[in-house]
C-alpha cells in the first residue's frame, strides 16, 4: 500500500506530464494573466479528482499560482482586470479559475462585479466555479 507521500508524489507527477499540452493550449502564456517568457506551472483546479485530467488543468504564471493559492495574501485590484478576458475563455478550468477570482473582489472593485453580472457560463461550468470555495 502506498504512503500518503508516495501518492502525492505520483499526483504531481501524472499532472506535470501535462505541462507541453497545456503550453501547446495556452501558446506558452499564464492562462489567466497571458503573461509569457516567465516560469510557468500545472495547477490543477480545485475540487481535485483522484486522478489528475488535464481538464482540470491550467498553466499558470508563479504570481497567479501564488495568489490563488493563498486567499489570505490575495491583493485585489487592477492588476485582475485580465480576469475580464479569461472569463470568456473556451477552456472550463479557466473560466472556473476566473469567476473565482472575480468573486473574491466583486465587494471591493465595480469592474469585477460587472464582469461577473456580463458573464453566460454553461450550467457544469457555473456548478463547479460553486465548488470549493
Amino acid at each position: 500500500m502506498a504512503t500518503g507521500r508516495e501518492e502525492h508524489a505520483e499526483r504531481l507527477s501524472h499532472r506535470s506530464s501535462f505541462g507541453k499540452d497545456l503550453a501547446r493550449r495556452s501558446k506558452s502564456k499564464c492562462e489567466l494573466c497571458e503573461t509569457s517568457g516567465v516560469k510557468l506551472g500545472v495547477f490543477e483546479v480545485p475540487p481535485e479528482q483522484s486522478i489528475p485530467t488535464i481538464e482540470r488543468c491550467v498553466l499558470l504564471c508563479e504570481r497567479c499560482i501564488e495568489q490563488i493559492s493563498n486567499p489570505k495574501r490575495f491583493e485585489s485590484g487592477e492588476q485582475w482586470r485580465c480576469l475580464q478576458q479569461a472569463a470568456w475563455s473556451e477552456i472550463p478550468a479557466v473560466q472556473v479559475l476566473s469567476v473565482r477570482l472575480l468573486r473574491r473582489q466583486a465587494d471591493s472593485e465595480d469592474w469585477a462585479r460587472e464582469t461577473l453580472e456580463g458573464l453566460f457560463l454553461d450550467e457544469d461550468v457555473e456548478e463547479w466555479a460553486g465548488e470549493a470555495e
